[in-house]
C-alpha cells in the first residue's frame, strides 16, 4: 500500500489562485503527498514564499507563474513556456475566483464582466488548453472549485451565484465528455471558507462573523480536495447542512427559497 505522504509522488499539480486561501492550502496538502506543484496567481511575492514552503515539504522543485486567468495572452504564453520545457500536468485545480456580495440593482456592470471573466471564461479557457494535452496522453484530472452558491443562490449573490452555476454546468458536461478520454472531472462545492476571499466579497466582515461554525476551515477542505486527486470522485460538498439545503432546493423549490432567504441569508 502506498503511504499517504507519497501518494502523489511523480505527479505534477497546477493550481490557479494559489497565492492565498484555499489555493494556498491545496498547494501545501499536495506537497505533503509528494506532488510537484506549479503555482499560478497574480501576486508574485506571495507565490515565491508559498512555492518555497511547498518545495521544503515535498523535496520537489516546483514552478510559479504570475497569471491572471482572464488574460488569455498570458495564459497562452504561460502554457507555451510549460510545454516547451516538456512539462506534463497530471492535475489541474481551478481555484482562481472572486465574488462581490451586494444587491443586484447596485452592482456595477464592470464588476459583473470581471467576475465572469475570471470565474467562468478564464477557467474554461485554461481548462481547454490543458485538457487537450491530457487527451493526448489519455490521463489526467481536472478539479474545479465551484460553490454551494452554484446550487442554491441567496440574496446579494446574484452575479457570483450565476458564475458558479455556470462552472457547475460546464463541469458536469465536461465530466461526461472527457471520461472516455481517461480524464476525470471533479467539482468542489464549498460553503463560506475562512479565507481572504471575504476581504473583497464583504469588507465589513459581518457576513463571515455571522456564520459561526458554518464557515469552513480551508486546510481541512484542502485535504479533502487533495485526497480526491487520481480518483473518479464526482463532487465534494461542504458543509453538510448547506448541501442538505441545496438538495431541498432541488426537490422542494418553495422550501428551498425559504431556506435561501432565511436560514442561509447571512449577508
Amino acid at each position: 500500500m502506498i503511504k499517504e505522504s507519497q501518494r502523489l509522488s511523480n505527479r505534477t499539480v497546477l493550481i490557479t489562485g494559489a497565492s492565498s486561501g484555499l489555493g494556498e492550502q491545496i498547494a501545501y496538502e499536495a506537497s505533503k503527498n509528494g506532488a510537484r506543484v506549479i503555482l499560478c496567481a497574480r501576486r508574485e511575492e506571495e507565490l515565491k514564499k508559498i512555492l518555497e514552503r511547498c518545495e521544503g515539504i515535498s523535496g520537489q522543485k516546483g514552478l510559479y507563474y504570475v497569471l491572471d486567468v482572464s488574460d488569455y495572452e498570458t495564459v497562452e504564453q504561460t502554457l507555451e513556456n510549460l510545454y516547451q520545457s516538456e512539462e506534463t500536468i497530471d492535475c489541474l485545480i481551478n481555484c482562481a475566483g472572486f465574488g462581490l456580495f451586494e444587491p443586484f440593482l447596485e452592482t456595477d456592470f464592470k464588476d459583473t464582466e470581471k467576475m465572469f471573466s475570471v470565474n467562468v471564461l478564464g477557467l474554461i479557457y485554461l481548462t481547454k488548453k490543458i485538457a487537450l494535452k491530457m487527451a493526448e496522453t489519455g490521463t489526467g484530472h481536472i478539479i474545479n472549485i465551484a460553490s454551494q452558491a452554484g446550487k442554491m443562490a441567496t440574496p446579494k449573490s446574484s452575479i457570483y451565484a450565476a458564475t458558479k452555476f455556470a462552472v457547475l454546468g460546464f463541469s458536469n458536461s465536461l465530466r461526461l465528455e472527457l471520461k472516455p478520454l481517461g480524464i476525470a472531472v471533479t467539482t468542489v462545492n464549498p460553503g463560506p471558507i475562512k479565507t481572504p476571499f471575504f476581504d473583497l466579497a464583504d469588507p465589513s466582515g459581518d457576513y463571515l462573523n455571522s456564520l459561526g461554525g458554518l464557515a469552513l476551515d480551508p486546510q481541512k477542505l484542502a485535504s479533502c480536495v487533495v485526497k480526491a486527486i487520481g480518483t473518479n470522485k464526482r463532487e465534494i460538498n461542504a458543509p453538510v447542512i448547506m448541501e442538505f439545503g441545496s438538495k431541498c432546493y432541488q426537490l422542494f423549490p418553495h422550501l428551498g427559497d425559504y431556506l435561501a432567504g432565511t436560514l442561509f441569508n447571512k449577508k
